[in-house]
């Protein structure tokens, strides 16, 4: 499985034409991806019908926020939601850099079924076990995760070991730098199924559709 972030309508129309099994669509490339445009998002549903997961994030910079901020994120989880979101990428930590169990669960009940992944703010827990276990009681279905490290190469002795442990419980989406000159080497070191790119280059759709081609088919 190959997932596509996109942070602009050209990227998505390319991703979601391309090989890609599915996108994840934001805004903000330059803060990490934040929460996209409501009515960019439904002209992508309108003309495509690969899965369109949408990323709920108020804000860049660190994964905590005020009363207002989740207000706003339970706002987007139920207007998305009503427009056909297939799935919805978030993820809040405390303070202290732990998974807030709390308020991903009450996003996870507005989801109302819609499959929710827990985004690379998990990278930067302090103990990826615990916090992996957390977000499988909480009913994540995917994470998505470069092993705790900057980026999936680095991290792909904990990717491996997490795939062997959770595997059968959550999805592990790889993500973290995968582009196509390493994406066979993390595959064939992790025993990794899905896996998380940005790999398009704004503007240059030929460019892009034939990076994630090479991904798929290294991948397939």
């Amino acid at each position: 499985m190959l997932e596509i972030a996109c942070f602009e309508m050209t990227s998505a129309e390319t991703a979601l034409r391309s090989m890609a099994d599915r996108i994840e669509f934001c805004a903000d490339l330059e803060l990490g991806g934040t929460t996209p445009d409501f009515y960019e998002f439904l002209h992508l549903k309108r003309t495509f019908s690969k899965p369109v997961y949408v990323m709920i994030r108020p804000k860049g910079g660190p994964f905590y926020y005020s009363e207002t901020e989740f207000i706003e994120m339970k706002n987007s989880i139920i207007s998305f939601g009503e427009a056909g979101a297939d799935g919805f990428v978030f993820g809040i930590l405390t303070p202290q850099n732990e998974v807030d169990v709390q308020r991903n669960a009450e996003l996870i009940t507005l989801a109302a079924g819609i499959p929710c992944t827990f985004h690379r703010a998990v990278d930067r827990t302090a103990d990826l076990d615990k916090s992996v276990e957390t977000l499988i009681k909480l009913g994540f279905k995917t994470v998505l995760t470069s092993g705790g490290k900057k980026n999936a190469m680095e991290g792909k002795e904990n990717l491996k070991q997490l795939i062997g442990k959770y595997s059968n419980q959550i999805e592990i989406l790889i993500g973290g730098g995968v582009r196509s000159e390493n994406v066979a080497e993390i595959k064939e070191f992790t025993g990794a199924t899905s896996f998380h790119s940005s790999a398009i280059l704004k503007y240059d759709t030929l460019a892009s559709t034939a990076e994630i081609k090479d991904i798929k088919k290294l991948i397939s």
